[in-house]
Order: structure tokens, then sequence, then C-alpha cells
């Protein structure tokens, strides 16, 4: 059987490490030549420049015999975005396939989030999306081809402490994407999420003070970030064909195809409503739909499989 990404070309974004790094050193396995963008910088968004993530992952590929260039452009400036894609133009000729990994995490409760750990985890994860995929859609549609592979976390989907700023981002990837696939399918351009159960050092930063936190860390140790690479290029490849506006999950050996927001029950009344109505009829025909206020290890809470 052909490699599912024979001649592609793709670029990963933070790919440096973890997650990216899997996809990345996957892709290129699969046939692809692969842009390896990643700025080095900490899990937080702190710390210099430092080319060497990416160029050890474009080593490793090239030890393979695969096909592989550095960029260490950030995703969080609309200009890094135009020059990675630029990379994977000038380098390669063209691009196919943009998987955009790259994120921070600044967990704080949320009435000690500062503007700046808001704005800055939006900033990468929710912009940093927006401007890498703005950058490779014009190709795309002049093209007729193309895939994007988002990443949103279970974090947004569902929910969890501390992490209003990351919620935030990875729900508003999600309508992103779905929006990209509205806009360009009519040139045969797919955009789907994957919501990734793996250990990752941004993973590492997760508080273990309690026995539970220590359990559930314990437990996501178990799940590599090679896991969800399949899925992902899987994603990217042509074999996922009709494939678009979709939120799938990875988590070990699992896969999972997540709902999407609609309607789940509803209320008339002739003459109109009042608060007092409100209360008094629509909201106990409705209580007992509403969803309680569970985080993401409440709802996947077997060990992984």
């Amino acid at each position: 059987m052909a490699n599912s990404l024979q001649d592609k070309v793709v670029v990963v974004t933070g790919a440096g490490r973890g997650i990216g790094r899997e996809i990345a050193i996957l892709a290129a396995r699969e046939g692809a030549k692969v842009v390896v963008n990643d700025l080095g910088a900490g899990a937080d968004g702190e710390g210099s420049k430092d080319a060497s993530p990416a160029e050890e992952v474009v080593a490793a590929i090239r030890k393979e015999g695969g096909v592989a260039v550095v960029n260490t452009d950030s995703v969080a400036e609309s200009s890094g975005a135009v020059n990675i894609i630029k990379t994977a133009v000038d380098n390669f000729g063209r691009i196919d396939s943009v998987i955009n990994n790259a994120g921070i995490l600044r967990d704080r409760i949320f009435h000690k989030m500062s503007v700046v750990d808001f704005e800055l985890v939006i900033k990468v994860h929710l912009m940093g999306t927006f401007y890498v995929s703005r950058a490779a859609a014009n190709y795309f549609r002049d093209q007729e081809s193309g895939s994007y592979v988002h990443f949103t976390s279970t974090a947004g989907l569902i929910g969890n402490f501390g992490q209003a700023n990351y919620m935030a981002a990875k729900l508003g990837i999600i309508g992103l994407s779905k929006s990209i696939a509205l806009d360009l399918g009519r040139y045969n351009v797919r955009s789907n999420c994957v919501s990734p159960f793996a250990w990752s050092r941004l993973i590492g930063t997760i508080p273990t003070e309690t026995d539970a936190e220590k359990e559930r860390v314990a437990r996501i140790k178990a799940m590599g970030p090679e896991k969800i690479a399949p899925l992902t290029v899987f994603l990217a490849s042509d074999l996922a064909k009709g494939v678009t506006g979709q939120i799938f999950g990875a988590r070990m050996n699992e896969i999972f195809l997540f709902s999407q927001s609609r309607p789940i029950r509803s209320v008339h009344r002739s003459e109109g409503w009042t608060p007092q109505s409100i209360a008094e009829h629509a909201l106990p025909a409705m209580k007992t739909s509403f969803y309680p206020l569970d985080r993401s290890a409440d709802i996947f809470c077997w060990d992984p499989i």
C-alpha cells in the first residue's frame, strides 16, 4: 500500500517536542516533505528562541531517509505565520496540509488570571491557528486541494479548573475549523479538529497537589504522544477524503468522534414569555436536561485502553 502522504508537503507547528514531534516524524515516514516549525520557547511561552528542538526533529527525519526543513517563526504573529507557509513553498514548491499543534499553557484560577495570561494563550492557540491557516488558504484555493488539522482539547469541549484562557481558545478553534470547512469546501479543502490525550511538557504543568490529581497525571503519563500521530496523519492525507468539519479524539488506542452543539429541548408559549413564566414553566421543563459542571476527568474516568 502506498504511503498516505507520499510527495505531500506538510507543515507541523510546535513540532520540536511531544505530540508535534511524533506527528512530524510519522508524516515523513508516510512520504511527506515536512516543515518542522518550533519557536523553542518554554511551555508558558517565555524564554529566548531556540532552534535546537526543531533541528533535532529534522535530523531524526533525515536519518530515516525522510525530507524535512526547520522553521522557527512564531505562530502568534501573522508575519511569522506567513513565513512558516513560505518556508514550505520556497523549499518544496507547494503546501498540502497544515497541522496546527503549537500551544502554551498559563493556568490560573479565574479571579487570579491576568490579562497577559489570557491574551497570550489566546494569541498562540486561537490567533496562531488562524494566522497559519489563513497564510495557507490562498494556496489551497488556487490548487483546489488541501487539508487542515487543528488541535483542540477536552478542556474546551467539556471543561477544567483554572483554564479559562485555554478553554476559550480551544473552543474557539472548533468554530474556526467549522468555518474553514464551510467556506473552503468548494475548493476541496478539508478542516478537522483533534483532541489529544497524551503526556507532553504542557500537560506536565498540571498541578499534582491532591491524590486525585496525582492519579490523573499518572494515567496521562501512560499515554505516549506517538498515539496521537496516526489519526492526525490520516486526517491530513487523502485517505480522509470527504471527512471535514468533524471533531475527533485520540486516547491510547481509542478514537472518539465528539458531538457538536444542537438543541436538545424546547418549550413554547403562544402568548410569549415573561421572566416569571420562564421560571414557572420553561425552567422546570428544561432543567432535567441541564449539563452538570463536569471536568474532562469526570467524563473520561476509565483507564486508557
